[in-house]
């Protein structure tokens, strides 16, 4: 079973590229289904090459359990923060879609503009890492960054990261998948529905309630779709560190 786990893993990393949420960086991780005190990542790699023989197995403290000459994603404990403090939390997606990132960079909140949206009617945070931190590289490189990013999620489904990108949690490894997709598209849709003007009709947190339900139930019939895109990943495999 643990292989068809990180072959799932993999093709959720080739999935998010096929659907133009990853480019050559962004990472999915899925907690053990066996411990929950570990997760398992791909090693740093652009996510489109990934197959399952890079998935590394990781502590909660973000330690590999066997690297074995495999270099980690710097932003692992971006991944670890989330798994440590959120019980519910079984895969984590971040990703840099430019549609997502200005609604980091101004006070515009993120609306879930239809059904397939709905985890985004119940609120999505931004998390600035200036002010804990001050002036950083913004990226998420140890555990006490892991730990703040994790508090601003708080029991939401999705946080922003200011003039970063964004973090799609999830019960599931597929619906994590979905909600990082959905993200990307509400994201588009919301701009565009602004540029029409008027009050927006989004859904409001009741109707997100129930159509995330829903989401969840049957998100089935998207991933199959979605993975038999990517059955193959791309050949040639670089060991330069990514973000």
């Amino acid at each position: 079973m643990e292989r068809d786990v990180l072959e799932d893993l993999a093709a959720a990393s080739r999935i998010l590229v096929d659907q133009g949420v990853f480019d050559a960086a962004g990472h999915v991780s899925i907690r053990h289904p066996r411990n929950t005190d570990r997760f398992f990542m791909p090693r740093s790699l652009a996510p489109a090459l990934v197959t399952a023989d890079d998935i590394m197995e990781f502590t909660l403290d973000c330690e590999a359990c066997d690297a074995r000459g495999r270099t980690p994603f710097i932003e692992r404990f971006l991944h670890g923060g989330i798994y440590r403090q959120r019980p519910d939390v079984m895969a984590i997606a971040h990703g840099h879609s430019a549609a997502v990132i200005p609604f980091g960079l101004v006070a515009t909140p993120m609306r879930a503009t239809y059904h397939n949206a709905a985890f985004l009617a119940a609120g999505v945070p931004v998390f600035d890492i200036r002010h804990k931190f001050g002036a950083t590289d913004i990226v998420i490189s140890n555990a006490e960054k892991g730990a703040a990013l994790a508090e601003a999620l708080g029991d939401k489904a999705v946080l922003l990261l200011r003039a970063h990108g964004f973090v799609a949690v999830a019960p599931t490894l597929q619906s994590a998948v979905f909600r990082a997709i959905f993200t990307e598209v509400s994201a588009r849709v919301q701009l565009q529905a602004a540029a029409l003007g008027g009050p927006m009709a989004a859904l409001d947190e009741e109707e997100g309630r129930k159509a995330d339900a829903i989401n969840l139930a049957t998100v089935g019939r998207s991933w199959d779709l979605w993975k038999s895109r990517v059955s193959r990943p791309a050949r040639l495999h670089h060991d330069k560190d990514l973000e």
